[in-house]
């Protein structure tokens, strides 16, 4: 008999991107972007006793494209499907004007969950992956009701849960005024520096909140000056601590915390889209494969780095693997 494989569930959503200002040519470039660069760095960094099930929504005008790219990955679970709706799959214009600095404009309309439909779908995973790309994939009350009935660790990425929409489309920062009551809802928290500064005053106060609501880790990117962590007192891997439910209180103790330089990239003009999903999903993909969470941090910075030097999320998983790309 054939040992079952343990089975991560990843929320997010498929983004088409049209990107202009990322190089030297005046066409822009449309290519996957969204969850599609936090799906190859998971393919890359998973070990085989780790399995990946997709729980995104897809516009029916880009469902054939998005079960190729699922049926790319390595690590795909042999049941997964994009779930198709009908409106039209949300799409992103993304100019960029100087280093990773950028404007988006977001067109689509692909629903959130609700708690209804998001609930069968948990019922046989081991961890759940959460990246908020569009930041309407759950709202604070289905996230809650994630917490309370999944017992499993989950991930999130805040992402655009910081950024309002315009009328016209354009992503704008907006502050979060209930951080505490969404790091609740999850053990280990991912976020950049622009989305903590909407969150608390300094990664310090946003780390007291975190610890304060049971987070295990929170890890705060810093583009190419790398990341800084902050680990909950007996956080060493994803074992190491009682599960959230068994806990009442956070637990007492030091709070570790240390700045982590990022690698050299192989290329000087890079892309950034996408380091901080495959810096993420890597990390996350690494504490599940029980690795301590010094090491797959570690990982996560090279994985991040070598993203870099790649060009959109197609075949991502190959590169960051250091294996040639099938076309």
């Amino acid at each position: 008999m054939t040992r079952r494989r343990h089975r991560v569930g990843v929320i997010g959503s498929f983004v088409w991107d049209r990107i202009y200002g990322r190089d030297s040519r005046t066409d822009p470039i449309e290519e996957w972007g969204g969850i599609t660069y936090a799906l190859g760095g998971m393919d890359a960094a998973l070990c085989d006793a780790w399995e990946i099930v997709p729980i995104i929504k897809v516009g029916s005008d880009l469902e054939r494209q998005a079960r190729e790219f699922l049926g790319s990955l390595r690590h795909i679970a042999p049941d997964a499907a994009p779930i198709a709706v009908e409106q039209p799959n949300n799409r992103v214009t993304l100019r960029y004007f100087e280093g990773d600095r950028r404007t988006e404009v977001l067109s689509g309309g692909v629903p959130p969950w609700s708690w209804l439909g998001l609930r069968p779908l948990l019922a046989d995973l081991d961890a759940l992956y959460i990246n908020l790309v569009s930041g309407f994939e759950l709202d604070l009350e289905t996230a809650q009701l994630v917490r309370q009935h999944f017992r499993a660790p989950i991930f999130c990425d805040m992402h655009s849960l910081l950024l309002a929409v315009q009328p016209d489309g354009l992503r704008t920062p907006r502050p979060l005024p209930n951080a505490g009551a969404w790091m609740r809802c999850f053990d280990y928290v991912q976020c950049n520096e622009a989305e903590m500064a909407l969150m608390a005053p300094d990664a310090m106060a946003l780390a007291a909140i975190a610890m304060n609501a049971g987070v295990r880790s929170l890890v705060v990117t810093l583009g190419p000056r790398g990341a800084v962590y902050f680990a909950a007192p007996g956080f060493e891997r994803w074992d190491s601590t009682p599960p959230r439910h068994a806990r009442v209180d956070a637990p007492l103790g030091t709070v570790r915390t240390a700045l982590l330089h990022a690698f050299a990239s192989q290329v000087k003009v890079g892309d950034p889209t996408g380091c901080g999903d495959v810096f993420g999903a890597t990390y996350f993909s690494r504490l599940l494969c029980s690795d301590n969470f010094a090491d797959a941090l570690q990982l996560a910075l090279r994985a991040a780095a070598r993203n870099y030097a790649h060009r959109g999320a197609t075949h991502l998983a190959f590169h960051l693997r250091g294996e040639l790309s099938p076309s």
